[in-house]
């Protein structure tokens, strides 16, 4: 039986290991421990952190594992790719898991490349910033190295500036943030597959957002139509920032945000599938499409052909983190409880919304939306 490792046991891995399985593969997790579900879903879980790469190293070579993956987290890319380029395993370079790890370096290689993308500086705890003093404001301020909306604000006025840079550097593991011009237009998420440095568009999915000052992703809707020329012009900026990022194999999620003009500036990319189910359960509801099995195929070694997509249904992931998401919740209970494809609720919630907040996202419904 052909091992994988597979990097985490949160709820965005249960994907992963149950599809592992699935495909006769011989399952191993490595994660701090926590009671996580995926710690018991796993055939052998291993409670080292996730950050200990070269324990994890060492341990893989001991079970012998054939591939190594993760789904949906930016920081488990870096031991996934760690050991897959030491043990000689599909994967993307250290090099390449370095920069689309660090939001400050992958500015930096958009520039260089040619990538229209925010203009960003980085700054630290003790970084003078009256040079910014007359900048154009607003401005986003975000962690180096951290995902999911964690640390990031919108600055009004160069008054707060200093303030939310060091809320940024408090939550990053590298004490470090980003300041960047606040972008216009509306926000996508865009998946990919590459295999071998060939690129393929999965789905387009559009972000619903709880607003400044935090910008925390409360829904996402996929497919969603863009007109032809539009379509064209992002999978061309987008293929072409995979090329200068040297991410050529396995899964990417792409933020992007498009302009009243069809401007097209690349936010982020994760070599990666997008966390919040967007690989894991949209992907497959709206197209038909085994991406998370197909991700498992390249970790393993094995080549791909194109996706064949299907438009099979159209579907919304909502997040219960205020009072409209509770009574979206209730209206398609009330209305259309056929059309729920899955949901996880804490009750308390729905009885006490005092509960609610837009960082905690544990309760959600995905379901199948009538709107275009």
């Amino acid at each position: 039986m052909k091992k994988i490792a597979i990097i985490g046991v949160s709820r965005f891995q249960e994907a992963a290991l149950l599809k592992a399985k699935e495909m006769g593969l011989e399952t191993h997790a490595f994660a701090w421990e926590s009671g996580a579900p995926g710690e018991k879903m796993a055939d052998y879980f291993y409670p080292i952190s996730i950050r200990e790469e070269d324990e994890i190293l060492e341990k893989c070579r001991q079970i012998g594992i054939e591939g190594i993956i993760s789904i949906g987290s930016d920081l488990a890319m870096n031991v996934v790719n760690y050991v897959a380029e030491n043990m000689g395993l599909t994967g993307n370079s250290v090099e390449a898991t370095r920069i689309s790890t660090n939001k400050y370096a992958m500015r930096e290689a958009f520039a260089e490349g040619g990538v229209p993308s925010p203009i960003s500086l980085m700054a630290g705890t003790d970084t003078d910033l009256s040079g910014l003093k007359d900048a154009e404001f607003p401005m986003i301020v975000k962690p180096t190295d951290r995902s999911g909306s964690r640390g990031v604000n919108k600055v009004e006025r160069f008054e707060d500036l200093k303030e939310a840079v060091e809320t940024a550097c408090e939550i990053s593991f590298e004490n470090k943030a980003v300041v960047e011009q606040f972008v216009e237009g509306d926000e996508y998420s865009i998946e990919y597959i590459s295999c071998e440095g060939k690129h393929w568009l999965v789905a387009v999915t559009r972000k619903v957002t709880s607003g400044a000052p935090h910008f925390v992703e409360t829904a996402h809707m996929q497919p969603w139509d863009l007109e032809p020329e539009v379509l064209e012009d992002l999978k061309s900026v987008c293929e072409h920032a995979l090329d200068v990022l040297m991410l050529k194999n396995g899964a990417a999620h792409i933020e992007v945000k498009i302009d009243s003009n069809n401007n097209i500036r690349v936010i982020e990319i994760g070599g990666r599938m997008g966390g919040d189910f967007i690989g894991s359960d949209l992907v497959p509801l709206t197209t038909g499409y085994d991406y998370v099995g197909e991700v498992i195929r390249i970790a393993m070694g094995e080549k791909i052909d194109e996706p064949k997509i299907e438009n099979k249904r159209r579907v919304r992931i909502r997040f219960l983190t205020d009072m409209e998401g509770i009574e979206e919740y209730y209206e398609i209970k009330k209305t259309r409880p056929e059309s729920v494809f899955r949901e996880v609720i804490d009750q308390s919630l729905l009885e006490d919304p005092s509960k609610l907040s837009i960082f905690e996202r544990d309760s959600f419904f995905i379901y199948e939306r009538q709107e275009a």
